[in-house]
């Protein structure tokens, strides 16, 4: 997260007795006492704003842009220790209440500024689904009072593979972060300098670093064992993050970590801003993050910082200190704070597209809100005389009003449409029970329905789209968990035909209409669901803990059938997850392999498997367009929509005792596909399907596997 400490810096700490201006107590200053601007810092500031931006814009071409946050953690820590340093050498303490008042009125104005704008947005229907309103009231509320790291990481939300649809304040993790750095680190030094005066009589300075250096180990151990043990939450945890501000502390407190020699100086800020460009077009998602890896964008923030020569102008610190670097560095606080958010809401604005002359307009519409910010907004607020002029409590009594007024708008947003929410949740309900006649899949699937025309019905409304999903969550494993949890559902009589339905998340979309056609048939249904792990015994390519979790679900799951009297089982997985191909040609061929091998523990047993070809998988949720555009304008090219080669397909061609399903020519005509099929709203998210869709189809669901039931697998003889 961008500080908005742009011009405080350590100066004078190899001198700590130098003499300071004192201020009165009983007031809080801008400064305990001057400082000096390195402008090489601030441009070091654009460098990570600008990754971060161009991340989430486009994702795919700077997929390493997230380390743009790491960089803010390294600088923050090195602005604040030394500040802090500055005043607990020259005074013996740091006024908390002065030093966090300085924090308020720096960061709060600009931060509650954007997030009333978020909340507004929120009640608007036409700017945000009403679907996704609890979760974006949620979210405003923990990020307005600065903990929503915590509700992140106690959610599971992954931040660099986030299936959901985010919100528009999910970017405000790193500042709630940030903030508790605040709260924390102070305590931590002066307990430190209190230790040393009064069992040891010792420097106060020493026992800072040696404390600060004690806390920078610790973290960084839990951060890297964390992290291979369950990276989404490590994501956000304070602790396994504060090893970053720490390499920064030490930078600002260790004299011989910043490096005047020109030559050293010149090759180490080259080298860290060569490996922070390295990182940010080659990392990505897939990278185990933060753990080891967050040590590499660290490590050279720390480095380009400590490069402290000027001499020349093709030094790295006298080309961050030109005028572009420095207004980029000047609004980087604004400018995180807005991107996100225009983001998020942009494609729901009518007329709005996705084109790269749309990407590129709101790139700059975020530039000039993020200086309109600053100048109107962050500057005069740190300055304003009410509030320095008076003691410290009385700007921290005002934020917290002020933090009182975002989430009463945000309490405001979920009581104007709350009525609205619980009726479309009502409707989707209904329509679940009494679909319309040819509804949905039938139009393609059902000739009697050939001739359907829905016009523009589109059901559920785009606005619910995200509601419409299967209710037992808790028979979804996420994540780093393996255990291979296992939900019952339909008749108990001992002689129900016993169904099991296993896979991913494409697998569990279809829950909800599983569970009602073994209501319906008779059958005993048993199911088994890990996300982005398919039933398939080829391990995937993606590297650490979530592979190794997804192993062990599988062999969990292989047990488990072993001891299971099933008559039939049912599969279904994404078909763009990343396999490995060792020992194969490809990962194509690797995945066919894994599929095979998997259902033959089971055709071994006599036990039929039916199958189906993945659905399209959209570049956003089209949603997003059906809300704000004409059904025909929101169709989407084939080619780009389905993957050529599912492996799911070739691995179930010629196999006996193997049924695959292929509804392809539902979704996708010749040339396009579209999300609204017979009046039904086909997609809850990029590449979910909405359960009412999902409904449409178990007639051919049912039928596939009744006839599978019914002749069992054929004898190898």
């Amino acid at each position: 997260m961008p500080s908005a400490d742009h011009d405080l810096g350590p100066q004078h700490l190899a001198d700590p007795s130098r003499p300071v201006r004192r201020e009165p107590t009983d007031r809080s200053p801008e400064h305990a006492e001057p400082s000096r601007f390195l402008p090489h810092v601030q441009g070091l500031r654009a460098i990570a704003v600008l990754a971060v931006v161009l991340y989430h814009f486009w994702p795919a071409r700077f997929s390493g842009g997230y380390v743009g946050v790491d960089i803010f953690f390294v600088i923050s820590g090195f602005l604040i220790t030394g500040h802090l340093m500055r005043e607990l050498s020259a005074t013996g303490t740091v006024r908390l209440g002065q030093f966090w008042a300085r924090r308020a009125r720096r960061l709060l104005p600009a931060s509650l500024l954007v997030l009333l704008f978020c909340a507004l947005v929120a009640m608007s229907p036409y700017l945000t689904p009403t679907s996704a309103l609890p979760n974006e009231v949620r979210e405003i509320l923990a990020s307005t009072f600065y903990v929503e790291n915590w509700y992140l990481a106690l959610n599971s939300a992954d931040y660099l593979n986030h299936g959901g649809e985010p919100t528009s304040v999910q970017h405000y993790w790193s500042l709630s972060l940030e903030e508790q750095f605040y709260v924390m680190w102070p305590l931590i030094m002066l307990l430190a300098a209190w230790v040393a005066v009064k069992w040891f009589r010792g420097s106060r300075r020493r026992a800072v670093i040696i404390a600060l250096a004690a806390v920078t180990v610790l973290s960084f151990a839990f951060c890297v064992v964390f992290t291979l043990t369950d990276p989404a939450p490590a994501y956000f945890v304070t602790f396994g993050r504060m090893w970053q501000f720490g390499i920064g502390a030490m930078v600002a407190l260790v004299p011989a970590l910043r490096i005047r020699n020109a030559v050293a100086s010149f090759v180490l800020g080259w080298a860290g801003i060569a490996v922070l460009v390295f990182v940010i077009f080659r990392f990505d998602g897939q990278t185990p993050f933060p753990g080891y890896a967050a040590a590499l964008p660290t490590l050279a923030a720390a480095a380009v910082i400590a490069a402290t020569n000027t001499e020349r102008w093709w030094y790295p610190t006298r080309l961050l200190a030109l005028r572009p670097a420095q207004f980029v560095g000047d609004i980087s606080y604004s400018l995180y704070l807005w991107h996100w958010p225009l983001i998020i809401i942009a494609p729901s604005v009518p007329f709005w597209g996705l084109t790269i002359y749309h990407r590129v307009a709101l790139l700059g519409i975020c530039f000039l809100l993020a200086w309109l910010t600053k100048r109107f907004v962050e500057d005069p607020a740190r300055g304003w005389k009410v509030l320095t002029s008076r003691p410290a409590r009385v700007t921290l009594w005002s934020s917290l009003a002020a933090m009182l007024v975002v989430a009463g708008a945000a309490g405001g947003a979920w009581a104007v449409n709350a009525p609205t929410y619980s009726e479309g949740v009502r409707a989707i309900q209904e329509l679940r029970e009494n679909p319309p006649a040819c509804f949905g899949a039938a139009v393609g699937m059902d000739a009697v329905c050939g001739g359907a025309d829905f016009g523009d019905t589109i059901l559920p409304a785009p606005g619910f789209a995200g509601v419409d999903r299967p209710a037992d969550e808790q028979c979804f494993v996420q994540l780093n968990n393996a255990s291979p949890v296992s939900c019952e559902f339909g008749s108990d009589a001992p002689d129900a035909p016993r169904i099991a339905l296993i896979g991913d998340s494409h697998a569990y979309q279809l829950l909800s209409t599983f569970q009602r056609m073994a209501d319906e048939n008779g059958w005993h249904l048993v199911t088994y669901f890990k996300g982005a792990c398919p039933w398939n015994t080829t391990p995937l390519s993606t590297p650490g803990a979530f592979s190794a979790a997804c192993t062990q679900w599988r062999d969990g799951v292989r047990a488990q059938l072993a001891d299971r009297d099933l008559d039939a089982v049912f599969t279904a997985a994404i078909a763009t997850t990343p396999y490995s191909s060792a020992g194969y040609d490809s990962a194509h061929d690797a995945a066919v392999a894994g599929y095979r091998d998997a259902w033959g523990e089971v055709l071994d047993r006599g036990i039929p498997v039916v199958t189906v070809v993945d659905n399209p998988v959209w570049e956003t949720d089209p949603n997003k367009c059906l809300r704000t555009r004409s059904l025909s304008e929101c169709d989407g090219p084939r080619a780009q929509l389905l993957v050529a080669d599912d492996p799911l397909r070739d691995a179930a061609e010629g196999v006996p005792g193997v049924t695959l399903l292929d509804f392809t020519g539902v979704f996708c005509g010749e040339q396009l596909c579209s999300p609204v099929i017979g009046g039904a709203n086909v997609y809850r998210d990029q590449d979910h399907l909405t359960v009412t869709f999902a409904d449409t189809l178990a007639p051919w669901y049912t039928a596939a596997l009744s006839d599978a039931l019914g002749r069992g697998v054929p004898s190898a003889g």
